[in-house]
């Protein structure tokens, strides 16, 4: 199942989506600003955003663009103007797609379905032993089954990874950690998250420690 991030702050279209969505097999989560939408970018798992311009504490273009480095998905803009400057704004800035409200229903499902299909045919893809790691989605794969890594947990393993056979500092790891989540981090904080990274991928000879330093991933 498919999950949707909705960052909208009128009741009556989250009502309406929360509907229609469960009729397609899509699992709703939504924010009703960008404060909370961000928490969510950085600790949830999710397919898909519905991004709308005109919010409470902010507006949708300001936001996308601060956040791109951290949204691994594909984002459709929803705005009330029809102008073309917005168009192409939104647009120019990576997002997938965009649909003026009010809007169709069948229309807003075969523009998810399309950038959904467009995010899978070009999703990056790290393999490592018997694991599969999905960048673009952030998604990693191991037996067949999907680890339930958190965003933040994914974006400390995906930091390894593309420092492969590197040791990763542990204070380039919290400068990385704060970056994310502005939120100070101490060094057992960061024990903690290893931990948990590496008690999700079910082994503990995935991430080695080097002593007095930092982490490493090895390929072999």
């Amino acid at each position: 199942m498919k999950t949707i991030l909705l960052v909208e702050d009128n009741e009556d279209i989250k009502k309406g989506l929360d509907y229609l969505f469960m009729q397609q097999e899509f699992l709703l989560l939504s924010a009703s600003n960008l404060n909370i939408a961000k928490k969510y970018i950085l600790e949830k798992q999710f397919d898909l955003i519905l991004l709308d311009v005109t919010l409470p504490d902010g507006d949708g273009f300001s936001f996308y663009k601060e956040m791109k480095d951290y949204i691994n998905v594909p984002v459709i803009f929803l705005t009330a103007k029809d102008l073309e400057d917005d168009i192409v704004k939104g647009l120019e800035l990576g997002a997938s797609d965009y649909i003026i409200k009010p809007f169709r229903n069948r229309e807003l499902i075969l523009r998810i379905n399309n950038a959904l299909k467009f995010n899978t045919a070009k999703d990056k893809i790290i393999h490592l032993k018997d694991i599969i790691i999905y960048v673009d989605s952030m998604k990693v794969i191991r037996d067949n089954k999907e680890i339930p890594l958190t965003s933040l947990e994914f974006k400390i393993f995906l930091m390894l990874l593309l420092n492969i056979n590197k040791v990763v500092t542990r204070e380039a790891i919290l400068d990385k950690i704060w970056e994310l989540s502005s939120n100070y981090v101490n060094d057992n904080t960061l024990t903690v998250y290893i931990k948990r990274i590496r008690k999700k991928l079910g082994t503990d000879n995935i991430i080695k420690t080097i002593k007095g330093t930092g982490y490493r991933v090895d390929r072999e």
